[in-house]
């Protein structure tokens, strides 16, 4: 064992392992096409399966020796570098499925001006709506009363414990049977700030307990009434706890907006499916929907960073 641990402690020795492994997971796949070009190119004369041998061969040997050059790099250039040929990977196997290209870019503009509209809209109004569901949330979850307390429990655990799609069609169907009728924008909305709001009621809940109780007695001391309290000196504080996860809630809701297209609301990907369906083009339209998805989620990936960099330098030019 000693020996072993030895052995792979040496760098070469990693790199001749990760070799091995990665050819041998490569084997795993039918690589006989790229072994039968490889092949062409070398002027071999190979049969299929040791073609394909030797495309997992070739493919490791190519990554090993892009993993061990870029290893030398500093880690500020290694993160783009991998970014960018991870994304070429990506990218590239899209690229098999032999996409209609001319049907995506004349499609485009109606994901991006429509589609994507009405995904931010309602991803923005629920993220605001749920804030403020789970602040009352969390504030009844810690009060002494038993109706609030019991009420916020209650709230927390059937929004959790049930799926959001689920919740889409008792707001959406359910509510006309009592005689409320909400248009599909303004129910999916409902739907989404209510599921957001209870797994963010625990959240805010998490952040204002994180403040030292001393803070509030101190300033019950100056005389600042409750609500003074909460405002100038339990939410500034707390704010830089409940900033990340919220910006994760956001991130996650982009996404679960698409269960919305269950009302008919014609957000991203409920147009994405219209569109592919149209002329059967499926596979065009909901890569299109996957990469507008991804991109604005990095984006909001980097706002959150800013965010959370930004509250952290405060607290320590507070402290």
């Amino acid at each position: 064992m000693t020996l072993l641990v030895n052995l792979f402690s040496h760098a070469p020795s990693r790199r001749l392992a990760f070799f091995v492994v990665l050819a041998a997971l490569l084997m795993a796949f039918d690589l006989s096409s790229v072994g039968q070009y490889l092949s062409t190119l070398l002027n071999l004369d190979v049969a299929p399966d040791t073609a394909s041998v030797l495309a997992a061969f070739a493919i490791s040997a190519v990554i090993t020796a892009d993993v061990v050059f870029v290893s030398k790099l500093p880690m500020k250039v290694q993160v783009p570098i991998y970014w960018a040929q991870l994304l070429a990977l990506f990218l590239g196997f899209f690229y098999s499925f032999d996409l209609s290209f001319p049907f995506i870019i004349e499609r485009l503009p109606i994901l991006l001006y429509k589609g994507l509209f009405y995904t931010l809209f309602v991803s923005f109004a629920s993220i605001i709506f749920a804030s403020i569901l789970a602040f009352a949330g969390a504030l009844m979850r810690l009060s002494n009363s038993g109706p609030a307390y019991a009420i916020s429990t209650f709230y927390v655990s059937f929004f959790r414990g049930t799926p959001l799609l689920l919740q889409v069609y008792l707001i959406y169907l359910g509510l006309p049977q009592l005689g409320i009728t909400l248009d599909a924008i303004p129910s999916g909305i409902l739907a989404l700030s209510l599921s957001y709001g209870a797994y963010m009621t625990e959240i805010f809940r998490a952040g204002i307990q994180a403040v030292p109780r001393e803070q509030s007695e101190a300033a019950a001391a100056l005389g600042l009434q409750p609500w003074q309290t909460m405002w100038k000196v339990v939410l500034p504080q707390a704010i830089r706890i409940i900033i990340p996860p919220t910006g994760n809630n956001f991130i996650s809701m982009l996404k679960d907006s698409s269960l919305v297209s269950a009302m008919g609301i014609m957000e991203l990907m409920y147009l994405a499916r219209t569109l592919g369906r149209s002329e059967f083009k499926h596979f065009e339209m909901l890569i299109s929907a996957a990469l507008i998805y991804w991109a604005v989620s990095f984006v909001f990936e980097m706002i959150q960073a800013r965010l959370e960099k930004r509250f952290a330098t405060s607290q320590k030019r507070v402290g």
